[in-house]
């Protein structure tokens, strides 16, 4: 199965709880208006409603809105009109963080808050870039919680990838620092951290992200190259305050959205891009080790509003 195909899958919640209203309101839309023409406000308060309630959110919901009734339908429908403006979102996000690849190794920081599947996404991570012909290695720096290195253990064993750990109680930093320069000892082309989660809310937590990157970039020279926050999909809008104190402590570029299966609200996608200008990287679909793919913006709009 293809990644379009598992994204469709893992977005089959969303989509159905939004498909069918779409139908009827892109019917009536078609009906009302003619040519490219501008929908009428029963259609575009529809929509909204179908928006907000997919957890697109109501800001990038009232731009969306907006572009359709200031540009019309266009000659393609609401449908092909409503795809377009969301794919401008996303690109937007993309073009505020672009992806530099060009350091080896590349140093991926993962971070995130409790609960939302950053341990397992790293080892995910890994076996989707080792199966893609990269060489990763991974980085134990939660040294708070000796079940988060088991963990991480079991992950990296099923992966087939080389871990770096310490004993409970270090210095998360010097562990990092350690990682980077087994990963360059080794040829690895990409090192992968995993950090302790932590509440947003905790500042001294927060402040020591801060010495991880410092450290870090002493190991490698523009490290880290990227800093990836993992969100739970299921929890929606509150996400977002998360995402907004993390890219504060810890210089976000991308997102990773897990359990993107677990809730039809899947529209808090478009919601991180618009009001976060940030880029989601990969989406969880799963509990198995293969259950991570690439974000793909337009296969993203394609099974959102066209998945049955």
């Amino acid at each position: 199965m293809g990644f379009f195909d598992r994204l469709k899958e893992g977005l089959s919640r969303t989509s159905r709880s939004i498909v069918a209203k779409l139908e009827d309101i892109v019917h009536r839309a078609d009906d009302s208006a003619l040519g490219g023409a501008a929908p009428d406000s029963d259609t575009t308060e529809s929509l909204e409603e179908l928006l907000v309630g997919a957890d697109v959110g109501l800001a990038a919901t009232e731009q969306i809105v907006a572009a359709i009734r200031r540009d019309g339908r266009g000659q393609g429908g609401l449908r092909v009109a409503l795809k377009s403006e969301i794919l401008r979102i996303f690109e937007v996000a993309e073009a505020a963080h672009p992806l530099s690849t060009g350091a080896r190794p590349h140093v991926v920081l993962i971070v995130g808050v409790n609960g939302t599947g950053k341990t397992t996404t790293v080892g995910k991570l890994a076996n989707l870039l080792k199966t893609s012909g990269r060489t990763p290695l991974v980085c134990a720096a939660d040294t708070f919680r000796a079940a988060a290195v088991a963990q991480l253990e079991v992950w990296a064993t099923r992966a087939g990838v080389d871990i770096i750990r310490a004993q409970e109680g270090s210095d998360p930093a010097a562990v990092v620092f350690d990682a980077i320069s087994a990963g360059k000892a080794r040829g690895r082309d990409i090192v992968l951290v995993d950090t302790a989660g932590r509440l947003h809310t905790r500042v001294n937590l927060m402040t020591e992200l801060d010495k991880v990157r410092r450290v870090a970039a002493r190991a490698a020279e523009g490290a880290p190259h990227e800093v990836l926050l993992v969100l739970d999909a299921t929890v929606g809008q509150n996400g977002l305050t998360q995402a907004r104190e993390f890219m504060a402590a810890a210089g976000v570029d991308g997102i990773v959205l897990t359990k993107l299966d677990c809730t039809a609200k899947g529209g808090v996608a478009v919601a991180i891009a618009h009001d976060l200008k940030l880029p989601i990287r990969y989406v969880g679909i799963g509990e198995g080790i293969d259950d991570l793919i690439p974000f793909s913006p337009v296969d993203y709009v394609n099974a959102l509003f066209e998945a049955r």
